[in-house]
C-alpha cells in the first residue's frame, strides 16, 4: 500500500460520506457535502500526481482509482437528481457513459491491457467537478456548466469506444 493508493481508498470511503451529508438535516448540508466533493477531487488530483512523479503507479491503483472517480461521480449525480436540482436526462446520459467504460476496461483489464486516461477524459471529469460546484452558488450557471459537461462526457465516450476499437483490433491481429 503505497501513498497514492491510500488517498484512492479514502476517497473510497468518501463515496457513501457524501450522500449521507447531502441528505441529512445539519445545517449547510449541500455545502459540506461540496466540501467532501472537492476533498474527493483533490485526493484525486494529488495521488495521480504523485504516482506519476514518483513512479508509485500500481495495478491497484490503476483499477481503483478511476473506479472510485466513477462511483462519487454516479453518487453526485444520483443525489442531485434526486434532490431535483437537475434533470433525469444527465444521470441517465453520464451513467451509461460510465457504464460502458466500467465494462470496456474490465474487458481490456482481463486482457492484460490498460488503458491510462486521456486529456479528453480529465478535462470531462473537471467541468463535472466545476459544474457541480458552480450548482451551489447560481443554479442556471451550475446547469449550463453539466450541460457542457455532458457534451464533453458523450465526445470522451466516444474518443474510448473507438480506442477500444483499435485496441481490439490490434489484439486480434
Amino acid at each position: 500500500m503505497n501513498i497514492p493508493n491510500i488517498l484512492t481508498a479514502i476517497r473510497l470511503a468518501l463515496v457513501p460520506v457524501f450522500p449521507l451529508v447531502f441528505f441529512s438535516k445539519m445545517p449547510n448540508a449541500i455545502m459540506i457535502s461540496s466540501i467532501v466533493f472537492v476533498t474527493a477531487g483533490l485526493t484525486d488530483i494529488l495521488d495521480g500526481h504523485i504516482a506519476r512523479k514518483y513512479n508509485m503507479i500500481t495495478k491497484w491503483g490503476s483499477i481503483l482509482d478511476p473506479l472510485a472517480d466513477k462511483l462519487m461521480s454516479l453518487t453526485v449525480l444520483l443525489s442531485l437528481t434526486i434532490k431535483n436540482m437537475i434533470p433525469i436526462w444527465v444521470i441517465l446520459i453520464i451513467g451509461i457513459k460510465e457504464l460502458m467504460m466500467i465494462i470496456g476496461g474490465a474487458i481490456l483489464f482481463k486482457k492484460g491491457t490498460f488503458v491510462p486516461a486521456k486529456i479528453y477524459g480529465k478535462i470531462s471529469t473537471t467541468l463535472f467537478y466545476i459544474s457541480v460546484i458552480a450548482l451551489d452558488f447560481s443554479k442556471h450557471l451550475g446547469l449550463f456548466l453539466l450541460y457542457v459537461t455532458v457534451l464533453s462526457a458523450l465526445y470522451s465516450l466516444y474518443r474510448y469506444v473507438d480506442n477500444f476499437k483499435n485496441i481490439q483490433k490490434a489484439n486480434k491481429k
